[in-house]
Formats: C-alpha cells, sequence, structure tokens
C-alpha cells in the first residue's frame, strides 16, 4: 500500500491542519473538477520556434481526459520574469500541478547560477504558502556543443540541488534525451532546429513523454484520482515508455 505524502516533523493532527489544501485535492477528479496542471517558463516551454510544443502534445495525448493544461511561458523570458509574473502567471491559476521550467535562457542571457537557484526556491516557495501544488522542476535538453553543455550544466545541478532540497519532483529531460539516443541511434541533431538551443517537434515529443509519465504517477500515487487505464494508455503512446 503507498505511503500517503506527510509534512515531517508534526503530529497528526498538525500534518491535517498543515496541509489542507492536499487533502483537499484527494477525489478532485471524483468530484467532477478538472485537475489544472500549469508551466511556467521561457522559451523551451513555451514551445518556441517548434511547429508543436511539448505542453501541446501533452495536451493533445490527454485530450477528453478531466485534465485543464494551461501555458503561461514565454520566449526569452529567465527566472527573473517567473519571479516577476508569479502573481500573474501562476496564482489566479491556484494549478494542482505546477511545472517550473527555467534554465536554457538563464544559462544564455546570463542569471547567475546562485540568482538562478534562489529564483527557483522562491517560486516553489511561493507557490507552497499559496495553494501547495505538486511540484515538478524540469531540466532541458544537452547540448552537443562541450562549452554550451557546461553552460547550461551548472543551472540542470542548481535545478537539481533545489529539487533535493526542497523536496521537488525532478523531471531530468537532458539525461533521457541522451538515453533516447544512446538506445535508438537517433542523432541529436535531428532532435533540434538550426538554433541548438531549442528542441524541434521530434525533440518536444521527448520532453512530453518526460512530463506526461510524471504527471500520471503524481495522479496514481496521490490520491488525486482513481486509477485511469485511459491516462496510462495515453502516456505508453511515446518512444520514452520503455524507459520507465
Amino acid at each position: 500500500m503507498p505511503m500517503r505524502p506527510v509534512c515531517r516533523n508534526m503530529s497528526t493532527h498538525h500534518r491535517m491542519k498543515a496541509c489542507p489544501a492536499r487533502l483537499q485535492q484527494r477525489g478532485l477528479m471524483d468530484r467532477g473538477e478538472p485537475l489544472r496542471i500549469l508551466v511556467r517558463g521561457g522559451s523551451i516551454a513555451a514551445g518556441h520556434g517548434a511547429a508543436r510544443g511539448y505542453m501541446d502534445i501533452v495536451r493533445e495525448r490527454f485530450a477528453g481526459r478531466p485534465l485543464e493544461i494551461v501555458n503561461r511561458s514565454r520566449c526569452g523570458e529567465n527566472s527573473f520574469h517567473g519571479i516577476r509574473s508569479f502573481h500573474e502567471d501562476i496564482k489566479p491559476y491556484r494549478p494542482h500541478i505546477l511545472l517550473i521550467h527555467f534554465g536554457v535562457d538563464d544559462a544564455f542571457f546570463p542569471v547567475y547560477r546562485s540568482e538562478f537557484k534562489e529564483n527557483i526556491v522562491h517560486m516553489v516557495r511561493r507557490a507552497r504558502e499559496g495553494f501547495s501544488p505538486r511540484i515538478c522542476l524540469l531540466t532541458s535538453h544537452p547540448f552537443e556543443n562541450p562549452h554550451d553543455m557546461d553552460a547550461v550544466e551548472i543551472y540542470y545541478r542548481a535545478l537539481r540541488e533545489a529539487a533535493f532540497d526542497l523536496e521537488c519532483m525532478l523531471i531530468p529531460v537532458h539525461l533521457l534525451w541522451a538515453g533516447f539516443i544512446h538506445e535508438t541511434g537517433t542523432e541529436h541533431r535531428e532532435l533540434v532546429l538550426d538554433d541548438v538551443r531549442l528542441p524541434n517537434e521530434r525533440g518536444h515529443e521527448i520532453f512530453a513523454d518526460a512530463v506526461m509519465h510524471r504527471i500520471e504517477r503524481i495522479i496514481r500515487h496521490s490520491g488525486l484520482s482513481p486509477a485511469d487505464p485511459a491516462l496510462q494508455a495515453a502516456v505508453r503512446q511515446g518512444p520514452l515508455f520503455p524507459r520507465y
């Protein structure tokens, strides 16, 4: 029997008082209410340059399910934009699952690593204080150019640290992407635009797979919804499924 998430170092009475939003989310979809999933990020999360971004693909694959997909990402925005627009782009929607996807824009339109991590931590804490969503931090794809990879790896490492420190879920897209290339023999250039800092539609499918698997696992293990075979079937459509 899966263990329920709890607030640590608290009595049962205090846990129930401290986590009302999480308790209220249980059975959410049983009551006919949609599960709201919001992504806030920069150019990649916005799907810039691609025919379809990964959240477009997620929305299509989950069509007909009681899920509301909201994308409040914009091209060229970094984690400072995420902080400044929190009350416009995140708080009014009160998502049940929040995906935070910054890093590449921070790396190339430089935000210091320490500032980046502080911004991510600040967004997570603001969200938890306001509406207690399940929170996922996403990395992005790897880069063939070693200098570019060195630049973004600093920010991916900051995301790993923030996820560990704050007990968030990490979606390590760069590792899944590398594994996909290794196992399928796909060339990296087949998955990115001419501007190699951005994935093309095929690359976005890898992001979509990673996100969908995490969403399905959150729903299945959190009590937000009963087991949904159709939801699980939608997840299995993608090329990454055998890796999970």
